[in-house]
């Protein structure tokens, strides 16, 4: 069986009840205050954006990295017989372009 408690130890752990609950509630009001629950939000979306502009900045990195190696050899210098088609390929579209907005504007 458990001993008797004194009067003073049922007050005492009254008192130490009542200290812990209303930490409790402060503690609840505060996690609950729309001013926290904004803050949290905007700290998940800030690391969210992070992580994902982290992602695209590798992405884009790496995507520019694997075209400049396919335009230059490993000395750094241009590759011609790769640089020289896509040359002609971008003139001759731009040949295009400009021939289609003259038409359109004659």
């Amino acid at each position: 069986m458990s001993e008797a408690r004194t009067p003073a130890q049922i007050e005492a752990d009254i008192v130490r009840r009542r200290d812990r609950l209303a930490e409790t509630l402060d503690e609840i009001g505060i996690r609950m205050h729309p001013k926290t629950i904004i803050g949290d939000a905007k700290a998940r979306v800030a690391s969210t954006v992070d992580q994902t502009a982290g992602r695209a900045f590798v992405a884009v990195n790496r995507t520019v990295s694997d075209v400049k190696a396919r335009f230059t050899g490993e000395d750094g210098a241009p590759r011609l017989e790769r640089v020289v088609p896509v040359a002609l390929v971008a003139v001759a579209l731009v040949g295009l372009l400009a021939v289609s907005t003259r038409k359109r504007k004659g």
